[in-house]
């Protein structure tokens, strides 16, 4: 206690705020960030987040404007808000940063993975792989006498409820490209 008799802290009228205000809560993000299409960029994106060990779910990258040389880097990445705060800072820090857009707070997004998955197996496997193909859309893209290449579309939770109902029908390989996602809306 102080002089005050008042203990540090415990109070909402002091002047310090000492108790924490950190959240342990994980969130996922997805962020957007815009740079130049010249080389080394993307190491150094890549390299403030294994720098600062921070964990990336996701990563897909492609040049946009071909006038402009830019590219679009789409990463989906977990921490705790002031984490996630403290990535989006860094990245636009990056000289050639141009934009760094959090879609997760902006609004309603749309969030597509192609995912190719090879499965193998005979007789009443293969059928009942094809009929779960058909109810999640996916296309046959490749078969032999004794696989298939199953082509899937769709938001990420779509491709792993595919993949796992594939499990003990005979998964052998699974291919994902990542995450790509864009704002709905103007």
């Amino acid at each position: 206690m102080s002089a005050l008799k008042i203990k540090k802290g415990s109070s909402k009228h002091s002047a310090y705020n000492l108790r924490p205000n950190f959240s342990d809560v994980q969130e996922t993000h997805t962020l957007a960030v815009i740079v130049d299409n010249e080389p080394g960029v993307l190491a150094r994106v890549i390299g403030l987040f294994s720098g600062r060990g921070y964990n990336i779910d996701s990563l897909t990258v492609a040049e946009v404007d071909h006038t402009g040389h830019l590219s679009r880097i789409t990463i989906v990445t977990t921490g705790t808000p002031q984490v996630i705060e403290q990535i989006k800072a860094q990245l636009g820090r990056i000289v050639p940063v141009h934009e760094v857009h959090d879609l997760t707070v902006e609004g309603a997004t749309v969030e597509r993975e192609l995912a190719l998955i090879k499965v193998a197996g005979k007789g009443d496997e293969r059928v009942e792989a094809l009929r779960l193909a058909d109810v999640f859309r996916a296309n046959v893209v490749d078969s032999t006498l004794e696989s298939f290449v199953f082509q899937i579309t769709g938001a990420p939770e779509k491709v792993d409820a595919f993949a796992d109902l594939m499990r003990p029908l005979g998964l052998v390989e699974v291919a994902r490209t990542g995450v790509a996602a864009i704002s709905r809306g103007a």
